[in-house]
Parts: C-alpha cells; sequence; structure tokens
C-alpha cells in the first residue's frame, strides 16, 4: 500500500509540476455509454487502453477518465454502477499507461475507489460541494483536485464570474477544512455547465481574473462543447476550430490545463504558441 500511495503522490507532484511550468493538456477518455461526444466507443477493456495509449503517445499530460457522463439533460446513475463500470477498465489502464491519471466524478465512493488504485487527481464537476464525503476522501488520499463551477440551472439574470467566485470560496473553504493544501487545487470555470452562451463566453473571459485572484492553476474544458454549435452551427464532430480558437484565447489569458478530445492538434497549437510567446 505504501508503495501504490507513494506512487500515486509520486504521479500528482510530476503532474502538477509540470502545470506550474507549462501548458498542458487533459486528454478524455469517457468510458460511458452515452456521453455526447464518444459514447460507447471506449466501454471496453481493450478500446479504452488503446485510446489511452494513443493520447499519451501524441502528448497528453493525464488521462481523465469519466465514467458517468455529465452532459446536460443527462441520466445519473449511483456510485455502485458507476464503480462496476470502472472495476474492469481501470486497474489495466493504470497498469499498462505510463501517465498520471484523473477520475471525473462527484461522489465520495467512486473517488475513494480510484485514489485506492493510484488515480491522483479527482475531476469534481460539482467543486466539493454537491457529496459532504468529497473534500475528507481527497484530503486522505493525498490526492489533486478540480474544483469545477456548476450551477442547477440557468439564470440569464446572474453575473456569472461573481457566481463563480462565491463558489470557488465556499469550495476552496471546504477543501481548506478538510486539510487539502492549495497546491494540489485547480479551478474549472465549467464551461457548458448550467451557464447561457453569453454567461459561457463571459466565463472564459474571466480566466486571467480568476488567474489573478486565487493564484491558481485553471484549467479549461471546452472541447466540441454545445457552444461551439451554437456559435458555428457545427456538429460534434465539426467543433475542432472552434475547441482550438477558445483554447488558445484562454491559454493567452494565463489557463494551465485543457482538458480535450483531440490531443495531437491540441499539441501542435501549443508547441507554435509556445515558441511565439519564447521567440
Amino acid at each position: 500500500m505504501l508503495d501504490l500511495t507513494a506512487r500515486m503522490h509520486a504521479r500528482r507532484d510530476a503532474f502538477l509540476d509540470a502545470v506550474a511550468r507549462r501548458r498542458t493538456i487533459m486528454g478524455i477518455l469517457n468510458v460511458t455509454p452515452d456521453s455526447f461526444s464518444d459514447g460507447g466507443k471506449f466501454d471496453r477493456p481493450e478500446a479504452a487502453l488503446e485510446q489511452a495509449k494513443a493520447m499519451v503517445a501524441a502528448g497528453a499530460d493525464i488521462i481523465d477518465v469519466g465514467a458517468e457522463s455529465t452532459r446536460p439533460g443527462h441520466t445519473p446513475i449511483s456510485a455502485d454502477e458507476e464503480i462496476v463500470r470502472l472495476e474492469r477498465l481501470l486497474p489495466p489502464l493504470l497498469a499498462e499507461v505510463d501517465a498520471p491519471f484523473s477520475i471525473d466524478t462527484y461522489k465520495a465512493a467512486t473517488a475513494r475507489y480510484a485514489t485506492g488504485l493510484g488515480v491522483c487527481v479527482i475531476n469534481d464537476v460539482w467543486g466539493l460541494q454537491r457529496d459532504p464525503d468529497m473534500a475528507t476522501v481527497v484530503a486522505a488520499a493525498g490526492a489533486g483536485v478540480v474544483v469545477m463551477h456548476n450551477r442547477d440551472t440557468k439564470d440569464e439574470s446572474v453575473d456569472i464570474v461573481s457566481d463563480m467566485k462565491r463558489f470557488f470560496a465556499r469550495s476552496l473553504a471546504l477543501a481548506r477544512s478538510a486539510g487539502i493544501p492549495d497546491s494540489h487545487v485547480m479551478l474549472d470555470p465549467g464551461i457548458g455547465f448550467g451557464k447561457t452562451k453569453q454567461q459561457n463566453l463571459a466565463a472564459l473571459r474571466a480566466t486571467d481574473d480568476l488567474v489573478a485572484t486565487y493564484g491558481l492553476p485553471v484549467l479549461i474544458g471546452v472541447s466540441r462543447k454545445s457552444l461551439f454549435g451554437l456559435l458555428l452551427g457545427a456538429d460534434v464532430d465539426a467543433r475542432l476550430i472552434g475547441t482550438l480558437a477558445a483554447n488558445l484565447a484562454c491559454a493567452t489569458r494565463g489557463a494551465r490545463i485543457f482538458r480535450v478530445h483531440d490531443v495531437a492538434d491540441h499539441k501542435a497549437a501549443f508547441t507554435v504558441l509556445d515558441a511565439i510567446d519564447n521567440g
């Protein structure tokens, strides 16, 4: 157990060190039957393993595994069902893919199961606020955590940046109370979650504000989202250019982590951006 914990912490630290030094890529691996973009494609062990290895080879710094779709209108599942989906997939992934892994879940039981296997980051779409045990589980494991802003409903009258700051203040208070150090926390403005089109755009514009306010790494997760359908009239498979444009804009505003389906394209784009930035 100590060896497993030490390896998990080493991978956590290696990932966080990379985030501190440069822009990093989080590859999306949905092992669900109903995710909006790739549902049903990678819910078999062989397919999941092949995709994870391909993303690492293409330049992903961490692989984010999701066993429950959180798309608008999704059907929630229990922690037991989520863990059942992971049981045949996660152990071989961790054993055969040389990369850090995160788990996309808001359930403490799932987070406990995943960190027990060696997952080093919890990506919580409810920012430690939906499951009262989540912060304690993250702290006990010594995992990193992505705190994402979310809302149950859209309300166009809300000042979304102020709402994000109130939300993050509560999440950070929960994290600190549980013993999670700030150095293990990343923030995500939650594009596509309880926000109108204009609020999503405002949240993206606020990337530099979030960086300046909290001094924590900001993660952007816009890959193939409906925002680009609204802006461009593009189907899911035709949203790469919109995704790249949004991520490059946020990169110039200080974002450090980019959660994407198209790893190789983003690696190329950031290589060019880095070359321009660094002369």
